[in-house]
């Protein structure tokens, strides 16, 4: 089948969405399928720019930045991203050539013109690869009033399920949101979980053993670092063991809105036992995992929504047991006590979390057995060829 993957991320892009739709690309190549991306690209001057990215056709087509800029322009933008993709597109000779099916990845909500567009252009059925319910999780933790301007967003996050012949949901848990909420997605909703492909590069720029840090027993935390992960409480954590324990560390790598924050909180409780660094390249992150002993998730605990966020399922692919900070509710619960992966707790409450970061750093079963129990999980649950299969089961019915 010729599928079209819809997106607004994709290498050389370094976060986990644009890691986790590069290896779903590149494993529906290797399923004997012809997948070509299509993403947005503020930085192009031509309509569109056709490239091969590791055997992949990957279409940039000419928008608006919907990055690094104020909430009302971003809104803005992504309201007028998927006419300009259709404009464009249809200029072009894209559309003369068929498509089997079409798979759209959100975040973003507002594809939907354009998955609009290449349904009615080529017949054919569509997946919806739904990461983030929005706005639901904005208006639990706060950041939108349930006023107008959410009922504006609950409008296009109904009018993309509408396109959808089949929504993929990360959780058990998220069915729950549609079972709800029947009408909101008259369409087939199944559990697709987040998926991971391993690499074999080991370089990393980060060095932890020339840093402060080295030769402790070291927590690792991968990937974005805003409000929805809300790590501020955690500090009281880091706090408590800079007191008590100079044989354990907490690394922190990546970008968000809460950076500046949690670096001026080391500065102004003077912590000497953890660190932050800039977002590296997603090749360097077995590099960084193979220097690290534990993997750490954070989520508000104010979400009633659900994820199994990507960087847990990295954790797992290179064996490194997670402590994990979450909601309520979230199936994460469950998986980590049932398959032995590590601790986790609901929410933040420090002195049963600094027990249990002791736990882990004494017990020497999270050096033998517990890493194995990560991997076989990884392989059975969350791997590329499971979730590629599914989705194209579901695109040939």
């Amino acid at each position: 089948m010729r599928i079209a993957i819809v997106a607004d991320a994709y290498p050389p892009m370094q976060s986990s969405a644009a890691v986790m739709l590069q290896d779903i690309a590149i494993e529906f190549r290797a399923q004997g399928h012809e997948p070509v991306v299509i993403i947005p690209a503020p930085d192009i001057t031509d309509s569109v720019v056709r490239s091969i990215i590791n055997g992949i056709e990957v279409l940039r087509v000419r928008c608006p930045s919907t990055k690094d800029i104020n909430y009302f322009q971003r809104t803005l933008c992504e309201l007028y991203m998927p006419f300009a993709m259709k404009r464009l597109l249809n200029k072009s000779d894209f559309l003369s050539v068929r498509l089997d099916g079409i798979v759209w990845y959100s975040p973003s909500i507002f594809h939907g013109p354009l998955i609009r567009a290449l349904k009615k252009s080529h017949h054919c059925k569509s997946y919806l690869i739904l990461r983030d319910i929005f706005p639901e999780w904005a208006a639990d933790l706060g950041i939108m009033r349930r006023g107008i301007t959410y009922r504006f967003f609950k409008a296009i996050e109904r009018f993309q399920y509408s396109l959808a012949d089949t929504i993929g949901v990360q959780t058990p848990a998220n069915l729950q949101y549609f079972h709800k909420n029947q009408s909101i997605a008259p369409c087939q909703v199944e559990v697709l979980h987040n998926w991971f492909s391993v690499s074999e590069s080991k370089e990393c720029t980060i060095s932890l053993s020339d840093c402060s840090l080295a030769g402790r027993k070291l927590f690792v935390y991968a990937g974005n670092m805003g409000k929805a992960q809300d790590i501020a409480p955690f500090f009281e954590v880091i706090a408590t063991l800079d007191q008590s324990r100079d044989d354990v560390g907490f690394v922190f790598v990546g970008r968000g809105s809460e950076v500046e924050s949690l670096s001026a909180e080391i500065i102004d409780r003077n912590l000497s036992n953890v660190l932050i660094f800039d977002e590296i390249h997603h090749s360097e992150i077995p590099g960084l995992y193979a220097q690290c002993d534990f993997g750490m998730v954070f989520l508000d605990s104010r979400h009633k929504t659900h994820n199994i966020p990507g960087k847990f399922i990295s954790y797992m692919h290179y064996g490194l047991p997670v402590l994990a900070c979450i909601n309520e509710g979230n199936d994460l619960f469950d998986i980590i006590n049932s398959e032995s992966l590590g601790r986790v707790f609901f929410g933040v409450e420090a002195e049963r979390v600094v027990s249990a970061v002791l736990e882990m750093v004494d017990d020497p079963n999270y050096v033998t057995e517990i890493p194995d129990n990560c991997r076989i999980l990884a392989k059975d649950m969350y791997s590329s060829t499971i979730a590629v299969k599914q989705i194209a089961a579901s695109l040939a019915v």
